[in-house]
């Protein structure tokens, strides 16, 4: 785990309170949404070309896992979150949002960082990162539209635009660099992607900044609805790590394998869905709060889990 993985929360901690400070002035509160969305690009592109998509068909060598991590995380983990979220968040309708985007979204970086240190299969874990990847950018527009128009009425056209703008064209971007890059593999493996890989959290906290920087004086106002998302949140967490192991006996994966399943089960990629959010719903900073809030949170319960997983399996 590098230094900016091992810190990643705290940055982001930091660059909340940054855009806080910053929104205290008139000149920062005024102009800070222009920067949001370039950032978000920078940040996207960077994602998807450090994605391993060659890789995609190594997913399909094992189909029963691949229809278990698909199932759970595409079909089941929208249910459980649209039914917590009613049960705890209905009165917040967009904190209730918020919550459904960042549990619908499979993690496709640091849960590999915690599937290593509980000993958990780390190449079939890397296998379904780009499926996983896949569908949720597929997904996610209709997870959102689906799950915001019961709450309250969106503009489809203002939605298709954001996921244009936001999914579509830093992965053709990404896809472009890759093929005239073809020839040039090292170049591209040992410098271009590197350097993208280690500066997406950068730009992610510069759109964290310009986010809270537009909109902090709305956000100290509500500020107490942080700790709504809690008790959702920690039910989500320890019902999840219940159906990973229990759909692991079912299916007699092995511990590494039950690892792995856990992991993508409970890891979340908040990312992908902020930046959609970001530009669907500039006007409501409480949806971009709930999928910030989120890291802050994941962090510490993933490695929680390792060490359950690790005192599992020294008893078998």
């Amino acid at each position: 785990m590098t230094y900016i993985e091992k810190f990643q929360t705290l940055i982001i901690l930091l660059a909340v309170g940054l855009g806080l400070i910053l929104g205290q002035f008139s000149i920062f509160e005024q102009h800070a949404e222009f920067f949001i969305l370039p950032f978000l690009l920078f940040m996207l592109f960077g994602l998807f070309l450090t994605i391993p998509l060659k890789g995609l068909k190594n997913a399909f060598k094992n189909i029963k896992f691949l229809s278990t991590d698909v199932i759970l995380n595409f079909v089941w983990n929208p249910l459980l979150a649209w039914g917590l979220g009613a049960t705890f968040l209905s009165d917040h309708p967009a904190l209730w949002l918020g919550f459904i985007l960042l549990l619908v979204t499979p993690c496709t970086d640091w849960y590999l960082i915690f599937t290593s240190i509980a000993k958990g299969n780390l190449s079939l874990s890397t296998s379904v990162l780009p499926v996983n990847l896949i569908l949720q950018v597929v997904l996610l527009p209709l997870y959102l539209f689906i799950f915001a128009g019961t709450m309250e009425a969106v503009e489809f056209q203002s939605l298709l635009e954001s996921v244009v703008l936001v999914l579509l064209v830093p992965f053709g971007l990404a896809s472009i660099t890759r093929y005239f890059f073809r020839k040039k593999k090292e170049k591209l493996e040992k410098k271009i992607i590197p350097f993208f890989a280690s500066t997406q959290i950068l730009f992610l906290c510069l759109a964290i900044v310009a986010m809270f920087a537009s909109q902090g004086a709305y956000l100290l106002k509500n500020i107490d609805v942080i700790w709504l998302m809690l008790i959702p949140l920690a039910l989500f967490y320890i019902i999840n790590f219940i159906a990973a192991q229990t759909a692991g006996r079912v299916f007699r994966y092995n511990y590494e394998d039950t690892v792995s399943l856990s992991m993508t089960m409970i890891a979340r990629n908040s990312p992908v869905a902020l930046a959609i959010v970001l530009t669907a719903f500039p006007d409501q900073p409480l949806i971009a709060l709930a999928l910030i809030i989120g890291p802050l949170i994941e962090l510490p319960v993933l490695a929680v889990v390792a060490q359950m997983l690790l005192r599992m399996r020294a008893r078998l």
